[in-house]
């Protein structure tokens, strides 16, 4: 693919027989393996509390990874060569003495300024409240130097105090410039392909602002219920699961502006900048601009009849800045919908005048949709003629980007990329303390407003589009929510 390989280096991941290890950091480091990008003499150390040797966890593994590994890609000597090399630790990070087992695999250094030419990465792919143990674990049993990274796992905490404790203990060991808060949705191409879309094309810019932009919607729906993530959900939500991290972080993307150039900490400052322009959303009008909803059985799911927790959420946010006043951005998320779709909606404003009274056809105002999944690409939507003789009928098309259809290439999964960034020091596509201190900040005062109104989220039937009060929330603007054909 062209990518370069890099040095060696050491991977350890906390919460090595996890969901996510299993389904998601295996998978993409073994692909990065395969294309040659990982090179010998790297270690990928997993450590849990499973009580398994290295030969335990690589059984266990050689059954796993064809599971989430599509078969066009899974070379069996690859496969194996990579497995043969994971590594495992039976470690409770908090009792002191079982430490020992990681340090004999990753030997301690004497001082930060020592072992300086190998990067070590420490993945917390385990729950938040580990995250502070872990540093202070690693610190005290000397296995941080200067070109060690830390990756956390969203949530960084469940609200702003929580957030700033995670903060302050894992800052207390280090340095902001070694910490990764990952959104494996800012590692998607599409998402990637927004900001190239945006500041690569002198097309788009000057049309990007309130002048021509009547309304953004943004969408990650999804088809599933909570499943085997009930306990953490109920405790949580989809305000705090989706909209906290993954839905805030695109639209700051999308309403950021130019940064001076894309490097470790332009982005970063552009993104802050929006969180910090967004209207409170307070008691007085929660609502008129937030929606909730819970599909019918989640309940029975997560076995708590009287469970109040969101499963959709849906929301009117604004923008106090010049370039999007005026301009409402529609954000919505939730489980148990009628498709899995992720992605951007910018619904320009309709002509100024109609050109064309007598012509037959429908006219709609022109949009840019950008899909993140399940096909990732942009669709352009543009009236045009159609061929014919007698007149003017005029007619929706769409110019089509179908990023597996246009790159032969493969194209790499979220964690892939990031998991590479990690390694390379590259921060720019992960979250400073800033942002997510910001993100809360903003997100809290929804869910006091919710708790002082005793809010009662809206029964929806699974598989259809949300709760009614979604529909009502975007139409009492005169707008609609953007429906997306599915095959």
């Amino acid at each position: 693919m062209g990518t370069p390989a890099l040095a060696p280096c050491d991977i350890v991941v906390f919460g090595g027989t996890g969901d996510l290890t299993v389904r998601k950091l295996l998978p993409a480091l073994y692909q990065r393996y395969r294309d040659g990008q990982l090179p010998e003499g790297t270690r990928v150390i997993a450590c849990s509390r499973a009580g398994l040797d290295d030969a335990g966890y690589r059984d266990k593994i050689r059954g796993e990874l064809p599971r989430f590994v599509p078969n066009a890609e899974l070379d069996q000597a690859s496969a194996e060569a990579f497995i043969e090399g994971l590594e495992h630790v039976s470690l409770d990070v908090q009792d002191d003495h079982s430490w020992a087992g990681l340090t004999a695999k990753l030997p301690p250094v004497a001082g930060r300024e020592h072992g300086n030419d190998r990067v070590r990465v420490f993945y917390l792919a385990c729950a938040p409240s580990l995250f502070g143990p872990i540093s202070a674990g690693l610190e005290g049993h000397g296995l941080i130097n200067a070109r060690s990274r830390v990756v956390l796992e969203k949530p960084i905490g469940r609200d702003l105090a929580s957030a700033l404790a995670i903060n302050d203990a894992v800052g207390a060991v280090f340095d902001e410039s070694q910490i990764f808060r990952i959104d494996h949705y800012l590692g998607k191409e599409s998402v990637q392909n927004l900001l190239v879309t945006r500041f690569a094309n002198a097309v788009l810019e000057p049309l990007w602002n309130g002048r021509a932009i009547d309304h953004v919607q943004i969408t990650v729906a999804e088809a599933i219920g909570v499943g085997a993530r009930a306990g953490y959900y109920d405790t949580s939500g989809a305000l705090r699961d989706m909209v906290q991290n993954h839905l805030l972080q695109l639209l700051c993307l999308v309403a950021m502006e130019p940064p001076t150039q894309v490097d470790r900490d332009s982005v970063r400052d552009e993104k802050l900048k929006v969180l910090k322009a967004l209207r409170p959303i307070t008691a007085a009008d929660a609502a008129e601009v937030t929606a909730t909803g819970q599909y019918a059985t989640y309940a029975e799911e997560c076995e708590r009849p009287d469970s109040t927790t969101e499963t959709f959420v849906a929301l009117k946010v604004e923008i106090e800045n010049w370039r999007w006043a005026g301009v409402p951005f529609y954000l919505r998320t939730g489980k148990c919908l009628d498709a899995r779709t992720s992605e951007i909606v910018i619904q320009f404003r309709p002509v100024p005048h109609p050109m064309f009274p007598d012509a037959e056809g429908t006219t709609e105002p022109n949009r840019l949709v950008i899909t993140l999944q399940p096909d990732e690409g942009m669709q352009l939507h543009l009236i045009a003629k159609e061929p014919g003789p007698g007149g003017i009928r005029l007619r929706p098309v769409s110019l089509d980007l179908n990023y597996a259809a246009t790159f032969s290439s493969r194209t790499p999964e979220a964690y892939e990329r990031l998991l590479m960034d990690v390694v390379r020091g590259n921060p720019t596509l992960f979250m400073r303390r800033d942002e997510v201190e910001a993100a809360w900040a903003w997100t809290e005062p929804i869910l006091a407003a919710w708790e002082e109104a005793g809010r009662q989220p809206e029964t929806y039937p699974a598989g259809t589009s949300g709760p009614t009060a979604a529909t009502t929330l975007i139409e009492r603007d005169g707008r609609t929510w953007h429906t997306r054909s599915v095959s």
